[in-house]
């Protein structure tokens, strides 16, 4: 498989790093997210990490905020 040119702009955001990863995961990874290739699936699944993460820490911030029984259900 010949390997494509790396453009400028994208070795800007991106940095080349080397890490041993579980096959299996990045496979499952790369279905679950409905990617092409290995890379994708890593770049997305770190970036879904850290959504989640930030999100949560919201969460556990603004838990006493909202009093019970304050959101009507639909």
């Amino acid at each position: 498989m010949p390997m494509r040119p790396v453009s400028k702009r994208s070795s800007n955001r991106y940095t080349r790093r080397s890490y041993f990863v579980d096959e299996r995961a990045v496979q499952r990874a790369r279905r679950v997210l409905g990617v092409e290739t290995n890379a994708e699936a890593v770049r997305l699944a770190v970036d879904r990490v850290v959504e989640m993460e930030e999100f949560w820490r919201f969460m556990n911030r603004s838990r006493a905020q909202v009093k019970a029984g304050s959101i009507e259900v639909p």
